[in-house]
């Protein structure tokens, strides 16, 4: 039976709405109808007109030309290339694919020598420049390994056989100053001076053998420095070495100078390397120093601290301060993981509390190599290294100890580094004179 209108359930609810919006309502409907019935032009995939309309469902590769992207200067060769950038996922198989090139062709190009390895290694953001010959076929790669060197591989004959080179670009160095006060910490001074987080722990290091970083230093401490900055084409591309530095630390001045070989000197010739670090892991601070009275928070007893107890985070490398030979690597109750280092006759280093050992017994170590990592095995009661320092047997405070003079230069590059450390000299002086002008 056919229902009365008056008995329809949207009539019923249309009525009891108030008369203003129920007006509304049903002006808003004959709107919205309106829009479905007229007619709309076809949407395409461009604002120029003799654009070609997009297929729905097909996918379409996006390509940038070398026009887009002028990080790489092609030279001569500088038509028929285009850009990938490797996105989230991708392969160089991948983006080969994209590029219209075959899996023959990812394969010859990854056998194309070891410098062709770096192409596992694709992160997303990586841009890749690739060239296709007049048949579509793979013709040539370029790959900017770094802002000075780009990987270049190109098909030597049609067998597919290639060859990569690695191109680099012409770098200029200049030379840039930088000088500090401390006033709270050596990093912040550092930091407030403009130097990066590689130049300040490399500061350190240069003079690590001499002052304790930890303790030593004082309000008024100074330091300057002359560095390298890199450019090419005229940019900016990172910074060099630190070639002369100057710390006053507590009235007495330290002085280096870089020499050719990488190493630093005194003035005078002398290396800044001894043989033995004062510390032999970047630490926060010193928990416990030497002392013959400690109580011990362990055995509750008083007796000698024979050692200096360093703490950092669990999983801290600790590293051998001298050049020697593991002696023992093992584990009791109350060391826990420990390694001792004979150096020569005379000096013996202990290390105890590792987390982890990193050498074995009779191996031989070089100063810095990491010999273990901080942890709180054996009788303690927090992670920490206790690392001790003896001398024919006796144990010397590692913080006080004097350590072995550093040998000289050798005498045939004694006249070349003089002259160096001449000219470093006269930089750190005159740009100490212009900051102090300028003040």
């Amino acid at each position: 039976m056919r229902m009365k209108l008056k008995d329809n359930v949207v009539y019923k609810t249309l009525r009891n709405l108030p008369r203003p919006h129920r007006t509304g309502l049903i002006l808003g409907s004959l709107f919205l109808g309106s829009l479905i019935l007229l007619p709309s032009d076809p949407v395409e995939a461009s604002r120029h007109q003799d654009a070609t309309i997009l297929d729905a469902g097909v996918r379409y590769p996006i390509e940038l030309s070398v026009t887009d992207s002028p990080d790489i200067n092609f030279g001569e060769d500088d038509t028929g290339w285009h850009l990938y950038q490797v996105g989230s996922g991708d392969t160089l198989a991948k983006i080969f694919k994209r590029a219209g090139f075959s899996a023959r062709d990812t394969y010859n190009v990854t056998q194309a020598g070891e410098l062709a390895k770096t192409l596992v290694t694709l992160v997303p953001g990586d841009k890749l420049h690739l060239k296709a010959d007049s048949t579509g076929a793979f013709a040539g790669l370029r790959y900017a390994v770094s802002a000075k060197d780009t990987l270049v591989i190109r098909a030597t004959d049609t067998n597919g056989k290639m060859q990569a080179d690695l191109e680099s670009k012409e770098v200029e160095t200049r030379y840039n100053f930088a000088q500090g006060s401390i006033d709270t910490s050596f990093w912040k001074a550092a930091v407030t001076a403009g130097l990066s987080n590689n130049q300040i722990m490399n500061l350190a290091g240069i003079f690590g053998w001499d002052i304790d970083f930890a303790m030593e230093l004082r309000h008024g401490d100074t330091f300057s420095i002359v560095y390298e900055e890199q450019f090419i084409d005229g940019e900016f591309v990172g910074y060099g070495d630190i070639v002369a530095a100057e710390f006053i630390n507590q009235g007495e001045t330290f002085t280096a100078i870089q020499h050719t070989d990488g190493n630093y000197y005194t003035p005078e010739g002398r290396s800044m390397r001894k043989s033995f670090l004062r510390a032999p892991i970047n630490f926060k601070y010193v928990s416990s120093n030497f002392t013959k009275k400690r109580f011990h928070p362990v055995q509750k007893r008083w007796k000698s601290h024979n050692g200096t107890d360093y703490v950092a985070a669990t999983g801290t490398p600790v590293m051998a301060a001298g050049d020697g030979r593991v002696i023992k690597a093992s584990y009791n109750r109350f060391n826990g993981n420990y390694v001792f280092v004979q150096h020569g006759e005379k000096y013996v280093t202990k290390y105890l509390h590792f987390k982890s050992k990193a050498v074995k017994t009779g191996e031989t170590v070089k100063q810095g190599q990491v010999i273990g990592y901080l942890g709180s095995t054996g009788m303690v009661t927090g992670a920490h290294l206790h690392y001790e320092f003896l001398v024919d047997g006796v144990h010397r405070n590692p913080r006080t100890v004097e350590l072995p003079k550093a040998e000289p230069i050798a005498s045939s590059q004694r006249a070349a580094f003089m002259q160096i450390a001449d000219n470093r000299l006269t930089q750190l002086k005159n740009n100490k004179r212009v900051m102090l002008a300028m003040r």
